[in-house]
């Protein structure tokens, strides 16, 4: 097994990959600790060999491998890529491409919602992976000749795997549709944090727009202090902790120490005073700016039994298609359905309107039916005024 430990030594093996069609790629990384992921590992395989290659070596320059990521002419095939991008794209601020995930490739081919790399490789390559090593701290040197072959095994049996997916797209005219999907991992904006909306990720049951000013302002200055000092968030100050005292809007030094897991000397020190000016910044906000409360995704009165149609027409669609439910449509999009024909929802344009997003409208107005024949549901076109008499109680109902 090979681990790369140098400059030179990268930079053949990244000349020597360069000159094929495509390379898969792992990454091994900790983030216990920290706000970033710190990088201890990268996997690549190309056609005929597979290396580690070691970024926490000493005077190791990762320069060829970045240029590597980013060369137009090969592609790079990841599994479930969403945090490697994350790692690449902090480091080097540019994100690999072309880019397959194979994982979203799966789910076009139908082998279900979020498939593991684990039974995809013991499907289509015949693998079975030694999980054994998965929790392992990767920032320890020096690794064993398990935790080499456990690494290596994420992109060594990848190459099968994308190959034989790669075969099924082409054979069903599905590839592009896999390079629909790339677009959104492959936006910058995807991986770009702003520090004004960290507050969304926090679960409050209140929707006041006073309460949401003071969170926001919170949540932006902890994501902010937590890059500063490249700690975890919740290391810093816990979730609870940043609720109650957005709740309870403490103004002196007094009310902030009373807060729950926040010791006085802690509420004394900077720490508590940087606390109290964000607390001032939220309450001292004009109305206008205040922020709106997510709008509440309730489908409209009358609805609910469209919905479940809607539901069981995309399960049946999925399985005639052979593609993943999770793809084509959420329970939100099928309620947006059924309020709006023209919802803006992915369900109701490109290929996801071809298999489901036609079908789904004509069902709601009465152009589609369900009908049980034994242990199965078929789908039964209708006439046009059968359909046109079928619409009109939905469309009352929706009215009302």
């Amino acid at each position: 097994m090979t681990l790369i430990t140098d400059t030179e030594s990268l930079r053949r093996l990244c000349g020597r990959l360069a000159a094929t069609d495509f390379v898969t790629v792992d990454t091994e990384f900790m983030r216990e600790k920290t706000y970033w992921p710190v990088l201890c590992l990268v996997q690549l395989a190309g056609p005929d060999e597979a290396a580690a290659i070691d970024p926490l070596a000493p005077g190791i320059d990762l320069g060829p491998l970045f240029d590597l990521l980013a060369d137009p002419g090969v592609i790079k095939v990841f599994h479930a890529a969403r945090q490697d991008i994350e790692i690449f794209f902090h480091l080097t601020g540019r994100i690999p491409a072309p880019l397959v995930d194979t994982q979203v490739a799966a789910m076009v081919c139908g082998f279900g919602d979020s498939v593991s790399y684990e039974n995809l490789a013991a499907k289509l390559a015949g693998a079975r992976i030694d999980k054994s090593s998965r929790f392992t701290d990767w920032s320890h040197r020096p690794l064993t000749e398990k935790q080499l072959r456990y690494a290596l095994s994420d992109v060594t049996h990848l190459r099968i795997v994308y190959e034989k997916l790669a075969q099924r797209l082409e054979q069903t005219g599905r590839t592009e549709w896999v390079r629909e999907e790339m677009n959104l991992l492959t936006d910058p904006e995807t991986y770009r944090l702003d520090h004004r909306e960290a507050w969304r990720r926090l679960k409050v049951r209140s929707d006041k727009p006073r309460f949401l000013g003071v969170l926001r302002e919170l949540a932006a200055w902890r994501e902010a202090e937590a890059q500063r000092r490249n700690l975890p968030r919740n290391r810093l100050l816990r979730d609870e902790s940043l609720i109650e005292i957005a709740a309870h809007t403490p103004r002196t030094v007094e009310e902030l120490a009373r807060t729950r897991g926040l010791s006085r000397g802690t509420a004394e020190g900077a720490f508590g005073a940087a606390i109290l000016a964000a607390v001032r910044r939220g309450l001292e906000l004009p109305d206008s700016e205040l922020p709106k409360p997510p709008p509440r995704q309730e489908p409209a009165q009358g609805l609910g039994p469209v919905v479940d149609l809607l539901r069981v027409l995309l399960k049946m669609r999925c399985e005639a298609h052979g593609v993943a439910q999770k793809l084509v449509a959420s329970t939100a999009d099928l309620e947006m359905i059924a309020a709006d024909d023209d919802a803006p929802t992915p369900a109701l344009s490109g290929w996801r309107r071809e298999i489901f997003g036609t079908d789904a409208l004509a069902l709601k107005h009465g152009r589609l039916a369900l009908t049980a024949a034994g242990r199965h549901v078929k789908i039964v076109p209708m006439a046009k005024s059968t359909g046109a008499a079928l619409a009109e109680p939905a469309a009352q109902t929706a009215a009302k």
